[in-house]
């Protein structure tokens, strides 16, 4: 599919994980459950080295995953080979619940936004569907990224 095409509703969840499989992101171990206009799902199994010194989820991991949940529901790019970047803003945080290791779920949905600036809600589960943390954030899409076709992923 070209970015001139016609494009479609969703991205297959291969190529979703693809474009996150380097850095930051691949250290901590997400992968796409869901991938939409407005709307992205995260998953995550929490490891031993997920955990703070109490044996719960770290903090820092919820905090991660809410911002890129909250990013990735407004900068979806059904191409493949392309993708659209955002800086977050400002974000905030309410831890709900705790939790140790098993699998979490972040789900990511994009409340409003203009031409380059958007929100962003958050709500992360564990595998009991209780909530461990809520919270929103305020995002810029990145120069280029403005148009839905987004740019040529980088190579690494």
């Amino acid at each position: 599919m070209s970015p001139d095409s016609d494009s479609p509703a969703s991205l297959p969840l291969e190529a979703a994980n693809r474009k996150f499989n380097h850095g930051f992101p691949a250290l901590l171990g997400f992968e796409f459950l869901e991938w939409r206009e407005g709307r992205a799902v995260l998953g995550m199994q929490v490891t031993d080295r997920h955990l703070n010194l109490a044996g719960l989820i770290h903090g820092g991991v919820l905090a991660t995953l809410l911002d890129v949940a909250g990013a990735c529901a407004g900068t979806f790019c059904p191409y493949p080979d392309r993708v659209r970047k955002a800086i977050t803003l400002s974000m905030t945080t309410t831890f709900t619940g705790q939790s140790g290791k098993g699998y979490i779920r972040a789900i990511g949905t994009k409340r409003a936004g203009g031409s380059r600036i958007f929100n962003s809600t958050v709500d992360v589960y564990d595998a009991e569907e209780r909530l461990l943390i809520i919270g929103e954030g305020t995002f810029r899409l990145r120069s280029g990224s403005e148009d839905p076709r987004g740019q040529p992923v980088d190579e690494r």
